[in-house]
């Protein structure tokens, strides 16, 4: 009776061990999964994330630093990148870039412009480089950062905003700041500044680069959807200084025809003089687009030979192919002068719009 006693009793004390140790393995398994979700991705213990750019921001770091422990590779194709006249159907990136110092100012109204603007936000990425500062301009940008890419309203919300900072140690007292003898050494740090942020902010999904003063006053609300409607390289409006009595004064004489004269008198130019354009100590002779007729159609193109940058669309593929800023001599011009008279040096087509009107603040 014992023997048989044992034998019936023994399966059961057996399958007792059995599931101890499958609860064992099992607790094992979980715990270990659990503790390695919470290392690697921090979700639970390490914050949470409070808006929708924080969560993009936050993937976007992870995929980076994930595919770059792995060596993964990108495939972009920049054939499906294209500047149409029909950019906003066809939902086209515009790039605005603006170089900053001490433009505490004009920030509220620049903003303002920008966001008054018809062109989709959601289309539009922004980018500053700031330089040489001393006031608020950098606090004040993160602010407005903040607002652009965090409203409850999605078609609302910016693509992205870039704030750079580089220092070029170069001061240049206020009222010096358009003095002739100067400005060759003036433009060309204008020049490098630029092309820093140009080469820091633009990236593979922008058909479309807009060159933007911080200190203009007024401008139409649907001038990106017009200019880009000119379907050219690169285009510019006329640009006026503000005035309280409404008179016409032309304030970007960077925008410019050659004539004749003008390129009789190079000829026997030292190669290393810089042409600047409203100075009486040295004439041009050149036609400059705030002398032109102002009363034909708002979007008649003139093609031009040097421009400013007060408000200046680029199509993209102008900057990827290498035209930029020259801080040197470039066929007697620096910065936007020469960065036009080197785009027509590659193909590219520059017009102006006489009778497209902005206007700048009465600054200088």
């Amino acid at each position: 009776m014992l023997g048989l006693s044992t034998e019936k009793y023994t399966p059961v004390r057996g399958n007792k061990r059995l599931t101890i140790i499958l609860l064992a393995i099992i607790s094992f398994i979980l715990l270990s999964v659990l503790t390695f979700s919470r290392t690697t991705f921090g979700l639970s213990s390490c914050r949470t994330l409070r808006t929708f750019n924080e969560a993009v921001a936050f993937s976007t770091s992870y995929t980076s630093s994930s595919s770059s422990s792995s060596h993964g590779s990108t495939f972009i194709n920049l054939n499906d990148i294209e500047a149409t006249a029909n950019a906003k159907e066809q939902q086209e990136h515009v790039l605005i870039l603006t170089p900053l110092k001490n433009a505490s100012p004009y920030l509220p109204r620049y903003f303002e412009l920008i966001d008054r603007m018809t062109y989709p936000k959601h289309l539009i990425s922004i980018a500053f480089l700031v330089s040489d500062t001393n006031d608020d301009t950098v606090a004040l940008l993160k602010e407005q950062a903040n607002v652009f890419l965090n409203r409850r309203d999605p078609e609302q919300r910016y693509h992205h905003v870039a704030i750079y900072e580089k220092d070029f140690n170069f001061e240049l007292p206020e009222d010096k700041r358009h003095t002739f003898e100067l400005q060759p050494l003036r433009r060309s740090y204008m020049a490098r500044s630029r092309n820093y942020l140009l080469t820091a902010a633009l990236r593979e999904e922008h058909a479309w680069v807009l060159w933007l003063d911080v200190d203009l006053v007024d401008y139409p609300a649907t001038i990106m959807e017009d200019l880009m409607s000119v379907d050219v390289d690169v285009v510019v409006p006329n640009c006026l200084r503000e005035t309280e009595d409404n008179s016409f004064w032309g304030y970007d004489k960077n925008n410019w025809q050659e004539t004749e004269q003008s390129l009789a008198m190079q000829k026997d130019l030292d190669p290393e003089y810089v042409l600047l354009e409203g100075y009486y100590e040295f004439l041009t002779n050149r036609d400059l687009m705030v002398d032109m007729p102002t009363h034909l159609g708002k979007l008649d193109k003139v093609p031009l030979d040097g421009v400013g940058a007060t408000f200046t669309l680029v199509k993209s593929v102008v900057h990827r192919e290498g035209a930029n800023f020259p801080p040197y001599v470039f066929q007697h011009q620096v910065e936007t002068e020469g960065f036009a008279k080197m785009a027509k040096a590659m193909g590219f087509g520059v017009y102006g719009l006489p009778s497209y009107l902005i206007y700048h603040t009465m600054n200088g």
